[in-house]
């Protein structure tokens, strides 16, 4: 076997990829065979992965994405039916449970990159995500309730991007909607054409980019915790945020360069 063909067959055995090119991680859900369904492997390997890409200053985005004809078609069913135990099952949804709360606790802005199907927690996945961004052919659904089993853990973010009413409709009929209707709802920021998707995230990705890395990650944390808040604690909290960020030396230099009519030079790149 040559050396191309023992990497590229190397890549086809990894379930998660990364790759880094200016600045954006995209990690690929890479088991196309099962729809990139999430095994307790492939959510172990999120977890590491995204603990790294955390403390990784070089990284100023992530994109999430599925390799194959789907996104992510939610847990692999066939692994939660070998194994029949409360307990295995209290471990499983703790592990994905942490692994949608360390995309929420990214200092990095995350992109869903949809595709083809994004079914149960493949639709939570979109909904944790900060955008997503989604091909006219993807679809959406909550669909555990089909099977018998209420999608109890993809509630809390997809009840967190839509509706309630919208939200209590997918989650009791487990009806697919269209990229459109996810738009409409407010579960993706922008539907293109599938040919097109890979420049439309590259776009916004560089849109976010060019900005502060201060000011993206500040702005992060805050706009997620303040939300979780009564509106007199969220303006106390986001009034002292917004004193702490004028401190930065990226304020100072994007106050001068708007006055002077010049491009930024950031300080924290």
């Amino acid at each position: 076997m040559s050396a191309t063909a023992a990497a590229l067959q190397s890549r086809e055995e990894q379930i998660l990829l990364r790759e880094d090119s200016g600045g954006i991680a995209t990690l690929t859900l890479n088991r196309p065979k099962h729809y990139n369904a999430l095994s307790e492997e492939l959510l172990a390997q999120l977890q590491s992965m995204l603990a790294a890409i955390a403390a990784d200053e070089s990284v100023r985005l992530v994109v999430i994405a599925g390799a194959g004809s789907a996104f992510c078609a939610g847990h692999d069913l066939k692994q939660m039916r070998a194994n029949p135990r409360k307990a295995y099952y209290d471990k499983l949804f703790a592990q994905c449970s942490d692994v949608m709360m360390k995309v929420l606790q990214l200092p990095q802005p995350v992109i869903a990159r949809v595709h083809g199907i994004a079914t149960a927690a493949g639709c939570q996945l979109v909904a944790q995500c900060d955008l997503a961004v989604a091909s006219d052919n993807a679809r959406f659904a909550v669909s555990g309730i089909n099977v018998g089993l209420f999608c109890s853990t993809p509630s809390v973010s997809l009840g967190r991007n839509v509706s309630r009413k919208e939200a209590m409709e997918m989650l009791l009929t487990g009806d697919f909607i269209d990229a459109a209707t996810a738009q409409q709802r407010g579960l993706v920021n922008r539907v293109v054409p599938a040919q097109s998707l890979d420049d439309a995230i590259k776009a916004l990705a560089e849109a976010i980019i060019r900005k502060s890395s201060v000011a993206v990650s500040t702005g992060k944390k805050m706009f997620y915790k303040q939300i979780e808040m009564g509106m007199a604690a969220a303006y106390e909290y986001a009034a002292e945020v917004m004193a702490c960020n004028m401190m930065a030396e990226d304020v100072g230099e994007g106050i001068d360069a708007f006055m002077q009519k010049r491009p930024p030079q950031w300080k924290n790149k």
